[in-house]
């Protein structure tokens, strides 16, 4: 009796298994990523926005995809190679830095023109809203999963307190990009471009006086150890770019690619304000504990920095629409009434 019943319980789960029982099973074979940055995976960068990213697609696709991510120090890492690896499908996702190397994405560039904007989240958002119509064109080959910028910057030096245009002369100053090259050129310093790597090592060799960056890299670049002062100058930002290769992004099954979707763009952008106020406190709070000295620019000295900067913003998209860009104005102008719009 006991060896029909079980015989009988065999034929109906043979019986709903011939007729297509849902047992779960796995649509299309694992999808490997690679993905890509140039920070130590100690940064915030990694830590809350990419390695979460990655884990939350992983999750979202029931483990059919499988994210590596090559941060900085790695084989992939290098910052100048960002973009063009991702293109090249080398890795299928990269994190990279605008103005590295020079020359791309000037009409994204725009962002980082003095006075322009003061929070990172107002930058991002303000460059998320102007993607569609003026800045999706500059990144051909790419999906775009988000652009975003950091709180407007400071200026810290090694040996020499800055607090007015007279006190920034001759003083050489890492830069990020063309735009805060310049910026430093019309304010009597000079600028010197290296890799975020790069800026310890010549700042203890006494190649370069100090840089330009926020509050983010005085920790997470160990900088405070030979950083005295810094001034809270406001005066610019620099953006980055968040990007997978097109062609790998379009043969991704369609649930894959709605989970990237899901956790990119409009669902990614409105993180990067509170991220980086959060990667920016412990700069501040290393330079505080040390006891550095930190100023902020003062009403007089902005109006005087404004003013010596205007010529330079007026030649800066004079030779964007040199360069073809002819509608450098009108995004120039589509920025700043975004950004009132968001900072009021």
């Amino acid at each position: 009796m006991r060896r029909r019943r079980f015989l009988a319980a065999g034929a109906v789960a043979a019986g709903t298994a011939a007729v297509g029982f849902p047992w779960p099973k796995r649509a299309h074979a694992a999808v490997e990523l690679k993905l890509s940055h140039f920070l130590p995976p100690t940064h915030g960068m990694h830590v809350d926005f990419m390695e979460p990213w990655a884990r939350e697609l992983e999750r979202r696709t029931d483990g059919a995809v499988k994210v590596t991510i090559f941060p900085g120090g790695t084989p992939l890492g290098n910052v100048a190679k960002q973009y063009d690896q991702c293109v090249a499908g080398v890795v299928d996702i990269a994190h990279g830095l605008r103005g590295i190397p020079g020359g791309r994405f000037p009409r994204t560039s725009i962002i980082e023109l003095p006075f322009l904007v003061q929070t990172a989240d107002a930058a991002t958002r303000t460059l998320w809203a102007l993607f569609p119509q003026y800045l999706e064109q500059e990144h051909p080959g790419v999906k775009v999963l988000a652009l975003h910028a950091h709180n407007a910057g400071l200026i810290h030096t090694r040996d020499r307190q800055v607090r007015t245009m007279e006190d920034l002369r001759g003083l050489r100053l890492r830069v990020p990009s063309t735009a805060t090259k310049m910026m430093l050129e019309y304010l009597g310093a000079i600028p010197v471009g290296l890799p975020p790597s790069q800026i310890y090592e010549n700042l203890q060799k006494g190649v370069i006086d100090g840089l330009i960056m926020p509050w983010d890299p005085i920790k997470s670049f160990r900088l405070a150890e030979l950083i005295r002062y810094h001034l809270d100058a406001r005066t610019y930002t620099v953006s980055f770019y968040f990007v997978m290769n097109r062609r790998r992004y379009e043969g991704l099954p369609d649930d894959i690619r709605g989970a990237v979707d899901a956790i990119s763009g409009d669902a990614l952008i409105p993180k990067f304000g509170p991220w980086w106020n959060a990667w920016d406190r412990p700069g501040y709070e290393e330079a505080v504990r040390r006891g550095n000295v930190i100023t902020r620019l003062s009403d007089e000295e902005r109006a005087r920095w404004r003013e010596a900067l205007a010529p330079m913003i007026e030649a800066y998209l004079d030779g964007l629409e040199k360069e073809g860009v002819a509608e450098a104005r009108e995004i120039y102008a589509a920025m700043q009434r975004e950004v009132a719009r968001l900072e009021g």
